[in-house]
């Protein structure tokens, strides 16, 4: 993989495409791949030049668990592999159906729990980063400084290296980094969802990386005539247009794509050899 790089925290270099292990489980909801197939996905994505995975341990259904799967296909795990996990509002993935008043991962000892859970279910002794994912837009005014300022603690235990926020707005972000140092944003965005335009661009005025999920439009894939209209000019995918898009919005933005298949796992990493053009972009708008 060419795709430039970014220092994630500073410290951490990883390749611009990473991937994003939630598929391989089939939650929130959804088909998953079968065991096989995950581990092949796992592993050839890193054989493609993958070094940042995203995952969580409530990235679990059925008793398959996104986390567990990683651990299998690839621990020991390659020197410069940056696993990215969160913690946030939900305790179980189960809980993504709850109201927001019953989400109570936020409280000191359940975000605790969490951190611990990813631990053992990675065999990590520290994880590379920590996001604090805070709950979903029903949350209210759910305080962020209070669940960071414990993820902070933990970090200073030694079992974070760096923390990020997700699902944020842009007055969170900017309340969070006079708590802690925050190495990355995750939160909706993609060619058809832009409310983070400004957002992006003061984390690439920080140094911070911005990590779009849905980048491709989620349980609602992306699709308009220009976004086809380039694809064809390209020989590429719609989704390939789409990831080779966020790429040129700005050198702070990382995708993690998820996939359960082979094959699209190979054509979302290519994206990172397309160059679209002044006129391309335009197009798109």
């Amino acid at each position: 993989m060419t795709t430039k790089r970014w220092a994630l925290g500073g410290d951490l270099s990883v390749a611009r495409i990473g991937y994003g292990a939630m598929k391989l489980t089939g939650w929130p909801r959804g088909e998953r791949p079968s065991r096989d197939t995950s581990l092949a996905i796992l592993r050839r994505a890193v054989e493609l030049g993958v070094n940042h995975i995203d995952t969580s341990y409530y990235y679990a259904r059925d008793g398959v668990a996104a986390n567990e799967l990683i651990r299998e296909a690839l621990h020991p795990y390659p020197d410069d592999l940056v696993i990215v996990t969160k913690v946030g509002a939900l305790v179980e993935g189960s809980d993504l159906s709850l109201p927001a008043t019953g989400k109570t991962g936020l409280t000191p000892g359940n975000l605790r729990r969490g951190i611990e859970a990813n631990l053992r279910s990675l065999g990590l002794d520290r994880l590379d980063v920590v996001n604090l994912r805070m709950g979903d837009l029903d949350r209210g005014d759910t305080p962020l400084a209070a669940p960071l300022e414990t993820l902070l603690a933990m970090r200073e235990e030694g079992l974070i290296r760096h923390l990020g926020i997700s699902n944020v707005t842009a007055a969170e972000f900017a309340e969070a980094r006079k708590i802690a140092p925050i190495a990355c944003v995750q939160n909706l965005y993609n060619l058809a969802r832009r409310d983070d335009d400004p957002l992006i661009d003061a984390c690439a005025e920080a140094g911070i990386a911005y990590v779009p999920f849905f980048p491709v439009g989620g349980f609602q894939p992306i699709t308009a005539e220009r976004l086809d209209a380039v694809a064809s000019r390209h020989r590429a995918t719609a989704p390939q247009v789409a990831l080779a898009w966020l790429l040129a919005r700005s050198p702070n933005i990382l995708l993690i794509p998820g996939t359960g298949s082979l094959d699209h796992l190979e054509q979302n990493i290519a994206a990172g050899e397309l160059r679209l053009s002044k006129e391309d972009i335009a197009e798109l708008g």
